[in-house]
């Protein structure tokens, strides 16, 4: 008799739970697991990758936290409708960095851009008083995802001084997108241990060079909606 081939997991149970009937391919363990432990163990001992279409269904339907604005972090800075309007393409780029620096440390979390943003707030906090302090997280990732953004904004800045003869990014301007960002990630973080959650709302900025070369010949820019 030949093999029965994929209908194997009729006779193979969860590879998570070892009990129920196994009706997805989980990307995250490389097996076939039940349902209720897919919704039970995403992003909780489960390492999702945000390619996962279950994870990416389930942040569609996830809601977003209230977290109280007295207690988030700097909670003094204001962001109004006018500064994001005036600084969009900024915020894009910020984004679409944060994203990038993911893409180079595929492990990070939510909780590991967080760590980022304290420490890249913070640092332009210190510039924007005169005094140069860069704060560097002791986790990797975060460290890792600080310096990448670091580095990006830095680059542009030197490219534009160099087109131009100075830059028009102030360092006020890249504190308050941060922090606008830094409060999306508390709004969008789920808790589970491993969210990703912020960082596929990410994905929603990045664009592939293919992606970028189709807008590009479309008769209306795309233009990014919060």
């Amino acid at each position: 008799m030949p093999p029965r081939g994929p209908q194997y997991t009729n006779d193979v149970p969860c590879a998570l739970c070892q009990t129920r009937k196994p009706r997805r391919y989980c990307p995250g363990v490389r097996e076939e697991i039940c349902a209720v432990c897919c919704g039970t163990e995403r992003e909780q001992t489960v390492n999702c990758p945000l390619e996962c279409e279950y994870l990416r269904e389930a942040h569609k339907f996830e809601k977003a936290q209230d977290p109280n604005p007295a207690a988030m972090p700097n909670a003094d800075i204001r962001v109004t409708e006018q500064f994001l309007a005036e600084n969009e393409v900024l915020l894009a780029f910020t984004a679409v960095s944060l994203f990038e620096a993911w893409l180079e440390t595929r492990d990070a979390t939510d909780w590991d851009v967080r760590e980022a943003f304290a420490a890249l707030t913070q640092t332009y906090r210190s510039l924007e008083s005169g005094i140069y302090y860069e704060s560097r997280p002791d986790n990797v990732f975060a460290a890792r995802i600080a310096g990448y953004v670091q580095h990006k904004i830095a680059d542009v800045r030197a490219k534009e001084a160099e087109a131009t003869g100075s830059s028009s990014i102030r360092d006020g301007a890249v504190l308050g997108v941060l922090v606008f960002l830094q409060r999306i990630e508390y709004a969008q973080n789920n808790g589970r241990k491993k969210s990703r959650a912020f960082l596929d709302f990410l994905r929603g900025f990045y664009r592939t060079d293919e992606q970028a070369a189709v807008e590009e010949a479309a008769s209306d820019p795309p233009r990014i909606i919060l």
